[in-house]
């Protein structure tokens, strides 16, 4: 029985060298696939956001080179209509208003509006000039605040004019003594202590450069109203000294029948820039002037200028 036991059985030996290299083998085969494996996700993923990026800036840059188009002439013909058969009695004229919208229509977009007041008219400018930016100034900082407070997209700052209606020949006095210093008309206003300028507005307000310019405001005719003269006067160096854009400036006086209007502006925009006097709007085309020049007016200002260089 032993013998027949011990015949038929056999033993199998498994060396231990050959049970490590098997181990061994397969250890290796699986880390290579999943390197392969975590390689293509890696390299699937990386290229995910590589194409949303690619997709994005794409996007970004179609928004960017399309533009808005204008407003069409109907729909800005609609809202000065109604603007003007407003029941408010302190709007401007039909006239007055179809000649601003027609300036606005023309401005190359986008076009940047500055306005001089806070009127009946603010949000008609505003949507009139939908596709620029439009920027109001008003003397009464608590009517500022609600206009953007109720008008969220409405950008309105507020500022303290320092002049007076009465004071009016004695400020222009003292621009023509400092046309060569202070109140010269080509200069950076935030740093000018001319008494007619406006320094204390926004910094970047000094770096824009204006197509459209409305004076509006102050309101008040009283002799201890601050009067118009320092919106006048600062439009115009606004506009003299723009550094890029249209080299010209379209700059609209409202109330320009009223006389303290029409002299500062004979004064300082000029009555060889005048292109159009209706109704109440006087309509000035000024151009951008070099660094030294110091004379508003070709023709009452050059006596000035000479006498005192």
């Amino acid at each position: 029985m032993k013998n027949t036991l011990g015949s038929s059985t056999k033993l199998i030996l498994l060396h231990p060298y050959i049970q490590k290299q098997g181990s061994s083998n397969r250890f290796w085969a699986l880390a290579f696939v999943s390197f392969l494996t975590l390689a293509f996700l890696l390299t699937l993923i990386y290229t995910t956001r590589e194409s949303k990026i690619t997709t994005s800036i794409a996007v970004a840059s179609t928004i960017t080179s399309t533009s808005t188009p204008p407003l069409s002439k109907a729909v800005a013909r609609a809202l000065v209509h109604y603007a003007s058969n407003s029941n408010n009695t302190e709007h401007m004229s039909y006239t007055d208003m179809k000649h601003i919208a027609d300036v606005l229509q023309k401005c190359s977009q986008p076009c940047n509006l500055l306005v001089f007041g806070l009127t009946h008219e603010t949000l008609l400018w505003k949507a009139l000039n939908h596709n620029g930016r439009t920027v109001f100034i008003d003397e009464n900082r608590y009517y500022a605040a609600y206009i953007e407070e109720k008008y969220p997209e409405v950008e309105a700052y507020d500022v303290q004019y320092t002049t007076k209606l009465s004071e009016m020949k004695e400020l222009i006095a003292g621009v023509k003594e400092q046309v060569r210093n202070e109140c010269k008309p080509v200069q950076n206003l935030l740093f000018s202590e001319c008494k007619l300028g406006l320094n204390d507005l926004p910094n970047q307000f000094y770096e824009v450069d204006w197509d459209v310019i409305l004076v509006d405001g102050p309101r008040g005719y009283w002799p201890e109203a601050p009067g118009r003269m320092s919106a006048i006067f600062t439009a115009s160096v606004l506009a003299r000294s723009k550094k890029g854009g249209n080299p010209k400036t379209h700059v609209l006086v409202h109330d320009f029948n009223q006389q303290v209007d029409r002299t500062t502006s004979d004064e300082f925009l000029c009555k060889e820039n005048l292109v159009k006097s209706m109704d109440t709007l006087g309509h000035f085309v000024l151009e951008r002037m070099d660094a030294n020049s110091f004379q508003f007016c070709r023709n009452h200002n050059s006596t000035t200028a000479s006498s005192s260089s």
